[in-house]
Formats: structure tokens, sequence, C-alpha cells
């Protein structure tokens, strides 16, 4: 019977391209789609208690809630090209040394995060938005999500990079998917059974803080168990890696949390600008912004799947074949990505209807997802050439691009087509910027070809 380091490096060196990456990427995309569905569980249930004040309460806490999946994007990204990067030159020890490594530093950061969310919360909550009304509901959902819940959530994530970065997609993919589904059949429990009326927030983190947990011990678990099959390792006793394996992984890891970031403020951004035409187009924005969100997480699951493939054959010398990942990885998304445009274009009516029954709401929504969906494809290519930066361990090139679509191009473009055109230039700034993007992307990965030629 083959070990399991033996049936990983079959995966990555011996697998066709396309049973490769549908190998890595397809629990990967399983994941993201259930992510995609508890992320709106949480908002969907409080929903149910028609109470305003708890659903705003409850959403202030999603910029703090991103901060913490961008640290787990510096651990756990940063780490995991790293371990595929050493496992292509046959460095098992100091893999293992960068994923005990790794693991250490995600409850170090994470716990830090929760103290000083725990020392001020109210002073957070108040700069974030939260009146004399809303303070209350935020501080439950607060406490549990990211006070007691920062660490769990970090750690599962980051264990998740690193064992899809040694061929574990089927694990990492399990274990995310399980947690999402979880804090889904928890939610009701909780808000409506468990606890008194009132306390629906409480509810809310809870579940979710237990679904984290659950998915934590089970990530936990899995790596015991499979000890000495695979070249990453919980123990500290295997030592620290050195200074060049530590630069590694902050010169990938800090361009992808900050990568989060930036994604992340250009939605408060647009959410900020719609605030101005008043509540039905601000509505109907923030249901297209989580409508398409479908084509988006499938194409970060291709690209998440893509990346140990082709950061291993990177540092193995074996450019055909990580060419041959990249190119392959890059069609199917574009595949997902046309396919998206034609399906919103039929449906965006039937879709909108799906979240809001209001005529002017879906009116405005289906015009806005019609416009939006244009620029999918182009989505996908921005993730797609980012990921194989962080994957061939190119942080500054990784970082460049993600300053430039967000700060660069998006932001100031939204601020300017807002002025110019109105609630309709917010809408059509995406796919402009992305064009920008898309060609800025490739023209740095020519350099970045050219340089790979030089060096022959």
């Amino acid at each position: 019977m083959k070990s399991g380091a033996t049936s990983n490096r079959e995966l990555f060196e011996e697998f066709s391209i396309p049973k490769a990456l549908a190998t890595l990427a397809v629990p990967t995309i399983v994941g993201q789609l259930i992510v995609l569905v508890y992320s709106l569980a949480d908002t969907f249930f409080i929903g149910r208690t028609n109470n305003p004040l708890m659903v705003a309460g409850v959403s202030l806490i999603l910029p703090v809630f991103n901060i913490s999946i961008s640290l787990a994007a510096l651990v756990g990204v940063g780490g995991g090209t790293l371990i595929s990067r050493l496992l292509g030159v046959g460095r098992e020890e100091a893999a293992r040394k960068v994923s005990s490594f790794s693991i250490a530093l995600s409850i170090l950061v994470s716990a830090l995060f929760s103290a000083g969310m725990a020392a001020f919360m109210d002073p957070i909550l108040q700069i974030l938005g939260a009146s004399s009304d809303t303070l209350a509901y935020a501080r439950q959902y607060s406490f549990c999500v990211i006070v007691a819940g920062t660490v769990p959530t970090v750690l599962s994530l980051t264990l998740s990079h690193l064992l899809r970065s040694a061929g574990c997609a089927r694990q990492a993919g399990f274990g995310i998917s399980m947690g999402g589904l979880v804090n889904i059949a928890l939610d009701p429990l909780f808000m409506f059974v468990l606890l008194p009326a009132g306390m629906e927030a409480a509810g809310a983190g809870v579940a979710t803080l237990l679904s984290n947990i659950l998915a934590c011990a089970y990530f936990l678990l899995t790596f015991y168990r499979m000890r000495g099959s695979i070249p990453l390792s919980l123990s500290p006793r295997v030592g620290l890696p050195g200074r060049a394996e530590v630069r590694s992984l902050f010169s990938v890891g800090f361009p992808a949390a900050l990568a989060t970031l930036l994604f992340d403020l250009a939605y408060i951004v647009i959410d900020k600008l719609a605030t101005g035409y008043g509540d039905i187009p601000l509505a109907a924005i923030g249901i297209v912004l989580k409508a398409e969100r479908l084509p988006l997480n499938v194409g970060i699951g291709i690209c998440q799947g893509m990346v140990p493939l082709a950061a291993y054959n990177y540092s193995a010398g074996n450019l055909g074949r990580m060419r041959e990942a990249v190119r392959f990885s890059r069609l199917t998304g574009l595949a997902v990505g046309v396919a998206s445009v034609l399906m919103y274009e039929l449906l965006a009516p039937g879709i909108l209807r799906l979240f809001i029954a209001d005529a002017e709401t879906v009116r405005l929504g289906t015009d806005f997802l019609r416009i939006r969906c244009v620029a999918t494809p182009l989505m996908f290519l921005c993730f797609h050439m980012v990921h194989l930066f962080q994957a061939l361990g190119q942080g500054r090139r990784a970082l460049l691009l993600g300053v430039m679509r967000w700060a660069g191009f998006n932001i100031p473009l939204l601020y300017l087509f807002n002025a110019l055109i109105g609630m309709y230039g917010i809408v059509w700034t995406q796919s402009i910027a992305d064009v920008m993007t898309v060609a800025f992307s490739f023209w740095v990965y020519h350099r970045f070809e050219r340089s790979l030629v030089r060096k022959g």
C-alpha cells in the first residue's frame, strides 16, 4: 500500500493535469460554495426576527471578521505555498518545520487579535457605526465570533491551507464544508429554541463559534492521524524553519492578507457610495454583491487547487508541467466565468426575486446584476494571476497586482465614475477596473516569464 507522501508525489508529478487539478480543486470548490451559503446563513436567520436593529448590529461585525480571515491568509497562504515549493525540491523536513511554525504563528496572532478586541470592543464597535440601539446586539455577536472565535477560525483555515499544500485537498475541503454545514444546522437551534427572545444575535454567534471549534478539532485530529504519512507536523519539537523560509512565508502571506483587506474595503466603498441614492438602490446593489459570489467562489476554488500544483512543479524545475497547469486552470475558470455571464443575463430577475419581492428593487437589481456579471471572467483572471504569483513565491509581484487592482484602479474609479455617471457608474466600475488590471497583470507576468528564460 502506498504511503500518503508517495501518493501525493504522484499527484503532483504523474497525474494528467486535468485529473490533478480536479483532485485538488473539486473539494476546494465544494468547500467554497458551502462557505458562501453559511456566510449568508446568520444574516438570513437573524432577518427572520424582523428586527432591523439586530440585523444592523450583526452586520457591523463583518469588517472585523474579515480582518481575522486576512490573518489566516497571512499564515496559511504564506506557509502553504512555501510548503508546496519545498516539497518540489524534496525538502520534507523543512516543510514540517514550516507547517509547525505556521500553526504556532496562527495561534499567536489570532489570540492577540482576540485580546485586542476584548479590551477595546465598545470603542471599536462605535467606530464601525454602532449606536446605542445596536451596540448590545453587536456586542453579543462579536464576543462569540471574534473574542472567543478568532483562534479556532484562523487555525482551522490555516490548517486547511497547509493540508492542501501537501496534496490533501479532500481532507481540507471536508473540514471547511463540515464546519459550514454544522453552522447552518445550529443557527436556528440556538437562535429560536435554546436561547430566549432578544438573544438571537448571541445564538447566531454561538452557532458560528461551535462550528469553527468542531472544524478546528477535525483538522487537528486529521494532522495527528496522518502524521508520518504527510510532510506536515503539529509538533514544535521538529524545530524552527530557517530565516530564508520565514522571510518567504511573510513575503507571500502579507500580500495575500492585504489583498483580502483591500477587497473588503472596495465593497465597503460601494455600500457607502450607494447610500447616497436611497435605500432601494442600496438594497439592490447589496443583493447583487451577494449573488455574484457564486462563480467567484468557484473561481477561487480553481485557483486554490492550481496553487500547490504550480508551486510544486515550479520549484522542481518542471516548468512545462507548471505552465500546463496554469493554462488549464485558467481556461477552466474562464469557462465558468462565461457560463455565469450567460446565466445571470438570462436569469437575473428570478435571482433577485429569490432575495426580495419589491418590484423596484428587483428592477434595479436586474440591471445591476447584468452589468456586474460582465466582469466575472475578468475578475477570475485577476484572482488567478495573484494566486499564480503566490504559488511561485513572488510575493512582491502578488502585492503589486493586489494593490494596483484595488487601490490603484478599482477604488479611485468608484469615486470618479460615481461623480461622472452616478449610480450606474458604481456598477460599471468593476468591469473597467478589471480590464485595466488584467492588462497590467499579463504585462507583469510577461516580464516574469522573460526573466525565467534568461535564467535558463
